[in-house]
């Protein structure tokens, strides 16, 4: 979610992240579904219990009922009998309802007495007490009042199949529901405050948590060609962290591309500019005479021939930054090592000797590896003179391999021995000036970087160099 484009072409930043909004509104949905359906459980749980505790209730009042009708009534200290009246006069003198319950009592098929708190008066509906005169055994049954509905339990007195009398107890659930009812307002209000205050949290919780992801975007947005520094800061393990690492690994490799790029047009501009000027001034000052003529040629062709050198070794320096840059393939050392020293001796007339071969295989470049060998042995015979003695070598130990070129020329001073790794660096050889572009070792030395290894240089003032590709072995036989 972006607003219109900033001046520069760039979109600046949503206000208010889709996502956070996204994350809010899925949680606020999840949460209310989640109390509203918690608050109908509860509604539910509470009324079946209350349903539960009414009954209950009812059947505790009958069965006081019926233990007193087999008890002695305390006045006379005589068995009931048939007195129907005795046993409701007792019961209803000594029995206290629980709250929203009533009792009524019927004889010979009229209302005889009720409990003394009867929130609306059963027994005054004829038809009402008709039915509970007519009940065999006992009913249990709902009407609606307008005290609310009731649940009832009626239960006949009976001698020798004859109704004496039917004793009802019913319970006014209207109080209890609207407790119930409350609890459940109450328990609806505090879902609501819960959900308001969690998606308060959760809002916070969002911004806290797409932090990183916010910071991507402005560090994004804020990379330039010029400035490609910034880096996330990582500071979890989780998935918000592995994009980070991932964007920064990314920022790496682009940092590392544009850098290569300066360089390469740096370094063209900076090398090229010599033989462009050489070239428009032996132009500019050619005559007519065909001698004249023919020697700015041939300048001009050699000057062009060494920009086309240099422009390939450009490219080729850029294009080892590339995954691709290397195909490793299984590589025969002893073999590998002949190879090199034939294709060596076409160098230059000096001494070329083998100084030793190493036995295994490794896993390389073939064709990369012998430019950067190629590039150590030219380096060597444009430092050395007719006849002076060569050396190439290999060995394997220690999961290492080992290509060598040692040269008995001037050698490279320690202050030199890591700038001349750079491109275009040259050393100082004692007056011998090199016809080469700068650019061998260089490539030497990302080739073996490309293969995971390095270039040691051992070397003193007058004592000759040493330079050793020394690379990992990854597959030995």
């Amino acid at each position: 979610m972006t607003e219109p484009a900033t001046g520069d072409g760039r979109p600046r930043p949503a206000r208010v992240g889709r996502v956070r909004l996204r994350i809010l509104g899925w949680l606020v949905v999840l949460l209310a579904l989640a109390n509203v359906a918690s608050v109908l459980l509860l509604r539910k749980v509470l009324l079946d219990r209350l349903d539960a505790e009414v009954e209950a209730s009812l059947v505790q009042e009958v069965r006081e009922l019926e233990t007193l009708v087999l008890g002695r009534d305390p006045n006379t200290g005589q068995p009931f009998g048939g007195n129907v009246a005795a046993i409701f006069d007792t019961f209803l003198r000594h029995n206290i309802p629980a709250e929203g319950e009533a009792l009524f009592t019927v004889i010979d098929a009229k209302p005889y007495k009720a409990s003394r708190s009867v929130p609306h008066p059963l027994d005054q509906d004829p038809a009402l007490v008709a039915r509970w005169w007519a009940v065999r055994n006992s009913e249990e049954g709902r009407v609606s009042t307008p005290a609310g509905p009731v649940r009832y339990l009626a239960i006949r007195l009976h001698e020798a199949d004859q109704t004496r009398g039917v004793f009802v107890v019913a319970n006014f659930v209207s109080q209890e529901r609207d407790e119930v009812e409350s609890a459940v307002r109450t328990g609806a209000v505090v879902s609501l405050s819960v959900l308001v205050v969690a998606s308060a949290l959760a809002w916070i919780v969002a911004g806290r948590l797409l932090a990183p992801v916010r910071l991507l975007t402005e560090t994004a947005q804020s990379i330039s060609e010029t400035d490609l520094r910034r880096r996330i800061p990582v500071k979890a393990n989780d998935e918000i962290g592995r994009l980070a690492t991932t964007f920064n690994a990314m920022l790496d490799r682009l940092e590392d591309a544009f850098a290569t790029q300066r360089a390469f047009l740096d370094d063209a501009s900076h090398e090229l500019r010599t033989p462009i000027t050489i070239i428009r001034g032996h132009l500019e000052l050619m005559g007519d005479d065909p001698a004249d003529r023919v020697e700015t040629t041939a300048l001009v062709m050699d000057e062009l021939d060494r920009m086309t050198c240099m422009v390939d070794e450009l490219l080729l320096l850029a294009k080892a930054q590339r995954p691709d840059f290397v195909h490793p393939e299984p590589i025969d050392v002893p073999a590998f090592t002949r190879e090199l020293l034939a294709k060596a001796r076409a160098l230059g007339p000096r001494s070329w000797e083998l100084d030793g071969v190493g036995r295994g295989t490794i896993v390389g470049d073939r064709q990369r590896l012998t430019q950067a060998v190629m590039n150590l042995a030219r380096n060597a015979a444009q430092h050395t003179d007719d006849q002076a003695s060569i050396g190439l070598g290999s060995s394997v130990a220690g999961g290492w391999v080992r290509l060598w070129v040692r040269d008995a020329g001037p050698g490279v001073r320690v202050a030199d021995q890591e700038r001349i790794f750079g491109r275009f660096a040259r050393a100082d050889s004692g007056g011998r000036r090199s016809e080469g572009s700068g650019l061998g070792l260089a490539i030497a030395c990302a080739v073996v970087e490309a293969h995971h290894g390095r270039i040691d240089l051992d070397s003193e003032p007058g004592q000759g160099a040493t330079f050793t590709v020394v690379l990992p072995a990854e597959r030995l036989e």
